[in-house]
């Protein structure tokens, strides 16, 4: 690691040192001191002043590169097509764009009937919206049958609690009519007026109730039609792509259960389709007088597809339509008039299956790449032969087809303008790679570098991981990446296990008491890049945000001699303590991925892991944390507890900052720019680590 005083840093200021406020915390005979608990009292004065400390001494210590992050903000931005637009798609009589403009911050939202040559149709213009807000986010755009109006969800305080809207797209005027506190998205009922939607609870932010509203009604008051009691659970309502059905969806980690409804009977009762059994997964979509079904009923780890007729849907009618495999994961369906598209995985890649309904075609589209991503695209109108999908890879520019699934032609429709010069997807070099485990698993690496750098001990090197949820990161394309590229470094991708990317068992073997084997993929991944030569210890970084964050934070307690730097976006660190408090939202509905520690079982094993009641005496690399106020998903204060205890215990001279926004929550900044600033600041720290500042 190296030394503070050969780098562009401030590193004569003192850090903060935040009061110690003990608190004993017992359970299961062990008792845990936390100096730090105060801290989650937002209510209390000296909570906002220590924030503020926090905010002061990270701008001091970054402020020699004030200007480098500056310019580096608009080298990223620079890239950026600013005057850009989607590619229009169709839907019942409607062309939808979304378009930006020249040095707006936000999406405009328009549309043409009939003809992509009749005059735009204004739905929404976001920046005028967001105008007042130091955040906005609109979500949910959902159309009536009859194309009259059209609901929406705003969020303004960056809490994922959303304001449920429904605008006259005949008048352009807003109806006197909002629900606070929902996901953001409503469902309508065929009649054009009756509005399905799930509402939070204020206090855990789950997603508990749905309701049913008539908005010609004066009183607009909703109705209640669902209240999801068991806490494990969140609620949501959608439609159906023929729009002939809602659906009402209760899941947790590990279960789920769907209701459905016919959209031309809105008081009628919901029917459920399979009740909830524990450990029992299923998706559902519909064709003609069937559902079809993604599931892993009966063992089937992978999942399979099945049908069942939509007047007897239960698990006893359900027919196997394609079967399980060992090999290849289903991941998603998407329903056509002629065809069934899948979207699976195999080895880690991702493909698309075409399957008529006749059976008379069964195929998969073909792809060439030793590591890319590909998956359906913007689908709305089931009655089209044509799917539109999308391809991107670590060097490819995210890219949108449309396959002819009768001709099986193939056209390339929009890539993404990159605005540099000296881009090419020649200069670069990507490959997959594959580190052995400690217990003899091999680990998929996807890497990127530039074709003029040569991978050496001395070669700056990025290592990011996720591994939780069965969430698979996929190797995608990033501009912004390519500042930290043309400047030598290599960026690599960890899938650890905790993911789904090899199948449901790498997920499986990555989470509650198996949890350890995600932080020690990523150690093993980081020492086999050592070994070959890709980089070494002094110029290898960690990546990680939110469960991400909690990888990285696990990982540096274990190895921190390993890598000179960590950035933890968001990271959710104080694991014990967060799962214990049920007023928390999230709590309750993630015990199936990291376990409940009110089990004594569960409990030993989150704290033999857990970042925060691990932190210990030793030589901590540099390390840059961020969070925001107002995230809903890691409260605030456990980045902030953490980065205290960090530094307490810190014996080397390295940096530990902290980089809070107090007007944001989980995903940061809003606005296509403003995001760009917290990336400047992150990469403006790296290459300082380097000397390349």
């Amino acid at each position: 690691m190296k030394h503070l005083n050969t780098l562009k840093f401030n590193h004569q200021i003192k850090p903060p040192v935040a009061k110690k406020d003990p608190i004993a915390l017992k359970l299961h005979g062990h008792t845990r001191t936390d100096d730090y608990y105060w801290m989650k009292n937002r209510k209390e004065d000296r909570v906002y002043k220590y924030l503020n400390k926090e905010k002061v001494y990270h701008d001091k210590v970054m402020s020699p590169l004030k200007d480098f992050s500056e310019n580096l903000f608009f080298e990223l931005k620079s890239k950026i097509k600013q005057d850009d637009s989607s590619v229009p798609y169709f839907f019942n009589g409607y062309w939808y764009i979304t378009r930006f403009e020249e040095e707006k911050q936000y999406p405009i939202y328009i549309r043409k009937k009939d003809s992509m040559e009749n005059p735009d149709e204004l739905l929404f213009d976001c920046n005028i919206m967001a105008e007042g807000h130091e955040y906005f986010d609109l979500r949910g755009i959902s159309v009536s049958p009859d194309n009259s109006k059209v609901a929406y969800g705003i969020d303004t305080q960056s809490r994922r609690m959303y304001t449920l809207y429904v605008k006259d797209l005949h008048t352009g005027e807003v109806l006197d009519f909002k629900v606070e506190n929902t996901d953001g998205r409503g469902i309508w009922a065929h009649d054009n007026k009756h509005l399905f939607f799930a509402a939070k609870n204020v206090e855990t932010l789950r997603t508990e109730k749905i309701y049913r509203v008539d908005i010609s009604d004066k009183t607009k008051n909703p109705t209640e039609v669902y209240f999801e009691k068991d806490e494990t659970y969140t609620v949501y309502c959608s439609g159906s792509k023929s729009r002939e059905y809602i659906f009402i969806s209760s899941v947790s980690t590990l279960t789920t259960e769907h209701q459905f409804l016919s959209s031309k009977k809105p008081f009628g009762e919901f029917q459920i389709i399979q009740k909830r059994i524990r450990g029992l997964e299923y998706g559902v979509s519909q064709y003609n007088d069937h559902f079809y079904i993604v599931t892993n009923i009966n063992g089937a780890k992978n999942f399979k597809i099945v049908r069942t007729p939509i007047g007897a849907p239960a698990s006893e009618n359900w027919e196997v339509i394609i079967p399980h495999s060992k090999n290849v994961l289903i991941e998603d369906l998407e329903i056509f008039h002629d065809f069934m598209v899948i979207t699976e995985r195999r080895n880690g890649l991702s493909m698309l299956r075409v399957k008529s309904w006749d059976d008379t075609e069964d195929y998969h589209i073909p792809f060439k790449g030793e590591t890319y991503t590909v998956y359906s695209g913007v689908n709305p109108d089931y009655r089209t032969s044509k799917l539109r999908f999308g391809y991107t890879s670590l060097s490819t520019p995210s890219s949108i087809y449309e396959y002819d699934m009768v001709h099986k032609e193939i056209k390339l429709l929009k890539r993404l303008e990159v605005i540099d010069s000296k881009f090419d997807i020649k200069n670069y070099i990507e490959k997959r790679l594959w580190a052995l485990s400690r217990d003899d698993q091999k680990i998929p690496i996807s890497l990127i570098y530039h074709k003029d750098t040569v991978p050496s001990t001395h070669t700056p090197l990025i290592q990011y991981g996720y591994g939780a949820y069965g969430y698979t990161i996929d190797p995608s394309f990033s501009s912004n990446r390519l500042s930290l590229l043309d400047r030598g470094y290599i960026f690599a991708i960890a899938h650890v296990r905790g993911g789904e990317y090899l199948g449901r068992k790498w997920y499986d073997t990555g989470k509650l008491l198996n949890k350890k084997n995600t932080f020690n993929d990523f150690i093993d991944c980081s020492r086999f890049l050592i070994e070959k030569g890709y980089t070494s210890s002094k110029h290898l970084y960690a990546l990680g945000g939110s469960a991400g964050g909690l990888l990285v934070g696990a990982v540096v307690n274990q190895a921190p001699k390993l890598y000179n730097g960590i950035i933890a976006a968001v990271p959710f660190v104080d694991v014990v303590t967060t799962m214990l408090d049920t007023s928390i939202p999230l709590t309750t509905s993630e015990y199936d991925e990291w376990g409940n520690p009110n089990d004594e079982d569960y409990y030993r094993y989150i704290l033999s892991y857990s970042p925060y009641d691990n932190v210990q005496k030793q030589e901590y690399p540099h390390i840059y944390v961020t969070t925001g106020l107002h995230d809903s998903q890691v409260q605030y204060w456990e980045p902030v507890k953490w980065v205290s205890k960090l530094r307490e215990h810190n014996i080397s001279d390295s940096l530990v900052l902290l980089d809070i926004n107090l007007s944001t929550g989980h995903s940061g900044s809003s606005g296509r720019f403003n995001a760009l600033k917290e990336i400047s600041r992150q990469y403006s720290f790296l290459l300082a680590l380097e000397g390349l500042v």
